[in-house]
């Protein structure tokens, strides 16, 4: 008996000090990573010591990307393009059988808002607004949707906006395509979350608020602003906590419910 617990306690001593046994670190994948919140995201995902992988259009002209990636050898940059369909699809190829905790929509675009008037929508600039707002997501989610049920945490995370509330949009008019693609990925994460519930994996739908990034000026907004590092710490806090019980429900970076 007492070879059999003195041969148990050898073999403990040897997993502690080889990391036998040991958890994986957890993987992210980030879409929209080169800047703004996909930049904040990627830094604080990779200063958490898990695997990041962030994606951008392209990698070349990345520089703060690639400054984070100096600094942290956790984090693999990968070229995609949510539009292109091929890339997702390329993509997915070559991270097949890899185990993705959280898949991260975070890419987005706004859209000239000029073109975005009643009388003066530009319908050209409007599908390609769905195209990344709406349609990515859901395909980034068929794509990955296997890496995520092998993970551990089993979340997939898409980015949304107040501007999507229908509520809200009572108030004020204009950005047209804007609205109607952030209102739209609230309906798909919705469906989605039906579909997947059963595999055990929670979608979240998250507004970061008004944030101090290039998409906001862009917009026009003269207020105040969040810094992308306050708006992700919130964010990643609530990723964090989702439960399958609050999948999809329409969550505030302060934790509140934004109105349908």
């Amino acid at each position: 008996m007492l070879r059999i617990v003195a041969a148990l306690m050898g073999l403990l001593s040897f997993a502690c000090m080889t990391g036998a046994g040991a958890q994986e670190p957890a993987t992210v994948l980030i879409t929209g990573s080169n800047r703004g919140l996909g930049l904040e995201f990627a830094r604080q995902y990779a200063e958490k010591q898990w695997n990041v992988i962030a994606t951008c259009r392209d990698p070349d002209t990345a520089a703060e990307l690639k400054q984070l990636q100096a600094r942290h050898s956790n984090i693999a940059i990968e070229r995609l393009d949510v539009a292109d369909a091929a890339q997702i699809a390329a993509l997915a190829a070559k991270y097949k059988g890899r185990a993705i905790d959280v898949l991260l929509n975070n890419a987005g675009i706004l859209g000239e808002p000029a073109q975005q008037k009643f009388g003066a929508n530009d319908y050209q600039q409007f599908r390609e607004v769905l195209l990344v707002n709406t349609y990515a997501p859901i395909e980034m989610a068929e794509h990955f949707v296997e890496n995520v049920a092998g993970s551990r945490h089993k979340k997939i995370v898409t980015i949304t906006s107040g501007l999507g509330s229908m509520e809200i949009t009572r108030r004020s008019g204009g950005l047209y395509a804007y609205r109607i693609s952030k209102a739209g990925v609230n309906m798909a994460m919705r469906v989605l979350q039906a579909d997947v519930r059963p595999r055990g994996i929670t979608v979240g739908l998250l507004s970061p608020g008004m944030v101090d990034t290039r998409l906001l000026a862009q917009s026009g907004y003269k207020g105040e602003a969040l810094t992308p590092a306050a708006s992700v710490t919130a964010l990643v806090g609530l990723i964090d906590k989702l439960t399958p019980e609050e999948g999809a429900s329409f969550i505030h970076y302060d934790g509140s419910k934004l109105p349908w």
